[in-house]
């Protein structure tokens, strides 16, 4: 009997196809989409390589690609990647994608009218690139858009009116452009509105009455426009970050900085301020019956004729009189707003527009030093770290992710300063012009938990002494996955670079400070280990010559105090093999499996070795000429010779007690730090 397919497999193999289609058409359609993508955003193919035809990118394996549980593409952050091409309108084919980060690029071209079809699209961040041309008049397609960050680019034309109808919209950022026209007064309808920032286009008319009065509004800004008209009163509630400099025909009463309306500014605003009625209604409403401008009413006709005549003469003398006064209150105001625009101009660089107006090149360089003009919106990306109930006290150390990637120009190579297996240290400048050292972990490295991480966030915060790293506040993103820790940066660097430095490079440590050097170890130890109030004592665990780190005059700081209380087992048991090869980890550890404050005095004994001998790798060698107070042999020959013999032989023997290999016989630190003390008042007697 010959073999055949039964006729319900063979419907079952055809049900499975069906099945299988269309979402083996929607991945190809994606695919095509991004390839094409990649063609147009990386002409050269020099920065997405990882983009293969042939790949998916739901695995992770294209750089800046994110995919839902569904397996569709949801977000593509290349934001400082050094792309130079243009955005294609095959973008519209990403049908569920909702955060598109292009930031920080050098792209060029307009924006595609096809990227208006993404209705799921939530975070639009465009800015700082030399993108052209107009914003397509379709944006009231993207109903879930939330963000529209532009600002920094060579747009013209108006701000479309459709921007209205988002009723989602929170930043609206289109500074340092070229726009031109009105403030749509469609913006009034975008109630959950809270920044908008307009500056330093050429845009004129007035402020409509209704953006001025959304309640949730925090940040106005339109700074360097040609704007004119009274300023609706509802803004004086906003103080400084109402911010209107540079619009000579603005004017407003109880605005501090702003130039006060006048008699010729009510009765001439349709010709200087091109205000509307309600904005016009709003000052007349809060002006004395003798300031409000006389509106003649029309009259019947049937006695009109009579009266008027009999009263002509008196009407014409009224009439010169009101001229006259007019005129000698409109040459009042031109004396003082010349004066006052020359005030202005004394204040600031240039007077015309064009001249006031940042290139895109140049507001670059502004943002890279550091610059407080930095029109970067301050605002978390979506999917951020959201603070348990008990930890709203860590509120005052979170910084936001823009705030990150403008310290570190989007973690520019050229800012990293080291990379290991589960993190990246990179440099920054935050906005006040302070330099830091950003950690950026990834949070998969991390306690799962938000209450465990938001735990040991609160344990770092905690941590103050001269001889720690101070941690200056963090960032978490659940969009991008990663967890940053903003430090202060320590200038001198890591304490392991100045071992074995050779003679005439500028890295020899003399005597006092590696004496001074080893006293910080000892007392930041020591005050890790104490019971401070309600904190802990804490053990560090992985203490090393790679985690001192040296300020401006050489102080040590220990890096990475409470670290591992962020972070998952595993990635805590990786950090071991490094702590064993280098020598730092306490011979007991391979049979209880468990860190105590007596492990890390045995790393700081070896780390005491390692700074006499000006070695990385103790040899035993080392140790025994240690013990021996044979100085020749285990004191750096860099200091060639210049070095106290009892000193060092008193430090020589707090380190091998430090290292000894049963605990019980170790000092703690603070016997270590007591006979560091005697040390140096008998070297000083």
């Amino acid at each position: 009997m010959g073999l055949s397919l039964s006729p319900f497999f063979s419907m079952g193999l055809l049900l499975l196809s069906l099945c299988l289609t269309p979402h083996l058409a929607s991945a190809n359609t994606e695919l095509r989409a991004l390839m094409e993508l990649k063609s147009t955003l990386d002409p050269t193919n020099k920065l997405l390589r990882s983009w293969n035809p042939t790949g998916d990118p739901c695995t992770g394996s294209f750089e800046g690609v994110a995919c839902n549980e569904h397996r569709k593409v949801a977000n593509i952050s290349l934001q400082g990647k050094g792309l130079s091409g243009t955005l294609s309108p095959a973008i519209a084919e990403l049908k569920c994608l909702s955060g598109l980060y292009l930031h920080y690029n050098s792209l060029s071209g307009e924006i595609p009218r096809e990227l208006t079809n993404l209705a799921e699209l939530s975070d639009l961040y465009l800015n700082v690139n030399n993108l052209s041309g107009t914003i397509p008049p379709q944006i009231g397609n993207m109903a879930a858009l939330q963000v529209m960050d532009l600002c920094c680019n060579q747009l013209t034309g108006n701000i479309p009116s459709a921007i209205g109808s988002l009723k989602k919209l929170s930043v609206v950022a289109l500074q340092h452009n070229k726009l031109t026209g009105e403030i749509p007064s469609s913006l009034s309808n975008s109630l959950t509105l809270t920044r908008l920032d307009l500056g330093f286009n050429s845009l004129s008319g007035g402020i409509p009455m209704g953006v001025a009065q959304i309640t949730q509004l925090e940040l106005l800004d339109v700074r360097n426009n040609s704007l004119s008209g009274i300023v609706p009163s509802a803004l004086q509630r906003m103080n400084e970050s109402f911010q209107f400099e540079n619009n000579r025909g603005l004017c407003g009463n109880g605005i501090p900085g702003l130039r006060k309306c006048s008699a010729f500014d009510n009765v001439n605003i349709n010709q200087i301020g091109g205000q509307s009625g309600p904005l016009i209604n709003d000052t007349l409403s809060r002006q004395t019956p003798e300031e409000k401008p006389v509106i003649v009413e029309p009259k019947s006709q049937s006695k009109s004729k009579s009266k008027s005549s009999l009263k002509l003469p008196q009407v014409a003398i009224v009439a010169g009189v009101i001229i006259i006064t007019i005129s000698l209150i409109s040459l009042c105001f031109v004396i003082v707003f010349r004066y006052r625009r020359r005030k202005q101009r004394i204040g600031n660089a240039s007077e015309s527009p064009d001249s006031r107006r940042s290139s895109s090149d140049q507001t670059k360089k502004e943002f890279q030093r550091g610059s407080s003009i930095s029109p970067l919106v301050s605002l978390e990306y979506p999917n951020g770290f959201h603070l348990p109930e008990e930890n709203q006290n860590l509120n005052s150390f979170m910084f936001n992710l823009e705030e990150i990637e403008s310290a570190t120009l989007c973690f520019s190579e050229a800012n990293l300063l080291g990379k290991g297996s589960f993190s990246s240290v990179y440099r920054g400048v935050l906005r006040d012009g302070s330099v830091v050292a950003i950690r950026v972990i990834n949070m998969t490295s991390c306690k799962s938990e938000d209450s465990e991480f938001a735990k040991g966030m609160s344990l770092l915060t905690s941590l103050q002494h001269d001889n720690l790293v101070r941690l200056r506040g963090f960032c978490c993103s659940r969009g991008r996955g990663e967890c940053y820790l903003v430090y202060d940066f320590a200038p001198r660097g890591k304490l392991s670079k100045y071992l074995e430095a050779e003679e005439g490079s500028g890295l020899v440590l003399d005597w006092s400070t590696r004496v001074s050097i080893i006293d910080g170890i000892a007392k930041g130890l020591g005050y890790l280990h104490r019971t401070e109030g309600s904190r802990p004592g804490i053990i560090h665990r992985s203490i090393s010559v790679e985690k001192i780190l040296l300020d401006r005059q050489f102080n040590p700081l220990i890096a990475d105090s409470g670290l591992p209380k962020l972070l998952a087992d595993d990635i805590i048991f990786l950090t071991l093999k490094t702590s064993a090869a280098m020598g730092y980890l306490a011979p007991e550890y391979i049979t209880t499996g468990s860190f105590t404050e007596k492990s890390d005095v045995y790393a700081f004994g070896a780390i005491v070795l390692q700074i006499l001998c000006g070695r990385s790798m103790l040899p035993t060698s080392m140790r025994v000429a240690a013990a021996s107070c044979q100085y020749e042999d285990f004191i750096d020959k860099s200091i060639q010779g210049k070095f106290s013999e009892h000193e060092a032989g008193k430090l020589a023997r707090i380190a091998l007690r430090c290292t000894h290999e049963l605990p019980e016989e170790r000092p703690d630190m603070e016997a270590v730090i007591e006979e560091l003390n005697r040390v140096h008042e008998l070297a000083s007697s």
